[in-house]
């Protein structure tokens, strides 16, 4: 059996997690509904028991659920390739590669398409490593390992792309605290499969 370890050490397996208290989240603001364009009310619906967006004419429930984050750690000769961010948040400093899935893809091919457009850069996806619960941002962020199997340059959401030795990787100028779990974890690994590394993050860290 393959066992799912969390970041407090312990190891679990995946129907034996415990169930946190919910973090109060907030949600995005929604005004007009998108069937109907009819306004809508924050409410229960009913048969429910959180609040949801719901338009008051057509009676549409629009539901708001985490988004998924893809993204992998290219390593050729022992070296990791990393992004520095063009964009906000947190332009200028270093990232792996990794974004939002679309919809059509896995969540492997997410991972090797936000590859090539932050990289330019091809990849052979491995397997899912890490999972970080972004809770404060409403995201899940999972990532594989990866070989680089071409050159690379700075995509256009990119400033600069390079290859880091493992002694090298600025740490303190990761862009992401799931970045840094999922680089933390690929590096205790030393190549090993130790499963799926599983993390919680409920709130943001300071700027």
């Amino acid at each position: 059996m393959q066992f799912w370890q969390q970041s407090a050490g312990s190891v679990l397996a995946p129907n034996t997690i415990n169930l946190p208290t919910r973090s109060r989240f907030k949600h995005s603001s929604m005004k007009y509904c998108s069937a109907c364009a009819s306004t809508v009310t924050r409410k229960i619906p009913d048969g429910d028991d959180k609040d949801r967006w719901v338009c008051q004419s057509c009676g549409v429930i629009h539901y708001q659920n985490p988004k998924i984050v893809v993204g992998c750690v290219p390593e050729r000769d022992g070296k990791i390739l990393l992004c520095k961010r063009a964009i906000e948040p947190r332009s200028g400093f270093w990232t792996l590669p990794a974004g939002f899935m679309e919809l059509g893809e896995s969540i492997a091919e997410g991972a090797a398409r936000e590859t090539l457009e932050e990289a330019c850069a091809e990849v052979e996806i491995g397997r899912l490593f890490a999972s970080v619960d972004a809770i404060h941002a409403g995201q899940l962020h999972l990532f594989f390992t990866a070989k680089l199997m071409s050159d690379f340059a700075a995509g256009h959401e990119t400033l600069d792309a390079a290859l880091f030795d493992v002694a090298d990787i600025p740490w303190d100028d990761l862009a992401f605290a799931t970045n840094r779990y999922a680089l933390e974890k690929y590096v205790e690994d030393a190549g090993q499969d130790n499963g799926i590394h599983v993390h919680v993050i409920r709130k943001r860290r300071p700027a």
